[in-house]
């Protein structure tokens, strides 16, 4: 299957940025890509580097504006896109919104978010519910996505629960970059943190992984000088975490790559991971320590 991965920069004008994704998913079609994942919210900037209460107006229903385009595109171009929205649930009740759109059902899927980061930078339990819809793969024309946001990406039940449930493919769609103030250093040993923590979900999931990151330089609103650079470095991984390909840290990029879904039978062959789990003895994964 040929799947694409939309990273870029994104503005202070929303329909602008959804415009250019729309823009280089006919790009990626254009390049026989069957599944198109964009980054986590890539309707605008990354806006929770501050708390503020106006920016809930940008919230939308699921379905709604953005879904409706989304869907549109993947029928015209025959595709499956995974998509990711601001949802406004209710008044008071917001979630950080992964959709699916397939090329003939339109909204297939939806995934809230479950891990919420509160970081500097990165205050997100002010904006988003954690989800509450599980851990469940969307059966799509090209296959069962397991579709995850973000801060998922550091927890390996939520990749395990969805290898569990079948999915075929990890998705992340996510907006994860480097602090001012962190030295060359601690830059790269969060880089290398980000990508071998999602390549061990393909390795101990024997499941190819995409992970679409933004890119570029976006400014704290409510801080001069300051901001957040965020890394790009979107990449697909193989079932061995093997690099199929992986885009530039600092430049806009439509990353085009095969992966061969027959690969997830034979790793699982040779590295029978989850014939081998002592599914008895981990009744304490339940807890949130063992004092």
């Amino acid at each position: 299957m040929r799947v694409a991965l939309v990273q870029h920069r994104c503005g202070p004008d929303p329909d602008a940025n959804l415009t250019r994704s729309l823009a280089d998913i006919a790009h990626a079609a254009e390049q026989g890509a069957q599944l198109v994942l964009l980054q986590e919210l890539h309707r605008g900037r990354y806006f929770c580097q501050q708390e503020d209460t106006a920016r809930f107006d940008e919230a939308e229903p699921v379905p709604g504006p953005t879904t409706e385009l989304l869907a549109a595109a993947a029928q015209r171009h025959g595709i499956v896109i995974v998509g990711s929205v601001f949802e406004r649930r209710a008044p008071g009740l917001y979630h950080n919104t992964a959709v699916v759109l397939d090329s003939d059902r339109g909204l297939v899927g939806v995934y809230r978010k479950m891990h919420i980061p509160d970081d500097p930078g990165y205050y997100e339990k002010f904006y988003f519910t954690p989800g509450d819809l599980g851990f469940e793969p969307v059966d799509t024309s090209v296959g069962r996505l397991g579709v995850l946001v973000c801060w998922d990406q550091w927890f390996p039940e939520a990749a395990r629960l969805m290898a569990l449930a079948g999915a075929e493919l990890l998705l992340y769609p996510t907006a994860i970059g480097f602090e001012p103030d962190d030295d060359p250093a601690e830059q790269a040993r969060q880089h290398q943190a980000w990508m071998l923590a999602q390549r061990g979900h393909a390795v101990c999931n024997g499941l190819p992984v995409l992970a679409c990151n933004r890119t570029g330089f976006e400014p704290d609103p409510a801080a001069a000088g300051r901001g957040i650079r965020f890394w790009g470095s979107s990449f697909v991984c193989g079932p061995q975490g093997e690099l199929l390909g992986q885009a530039p840290r600092d430049e806009e990029a439509v990353l085009v790559v095969d992966v061969d879904s027959a690969r997830t039978e034979a790793v699982r062959r040779i590295w029978p991971f989850l014939r081998d789990r002592r599914i008895d003895a981990y009744g304490e994964l339940t807890r949130r320590f063992r004092d």
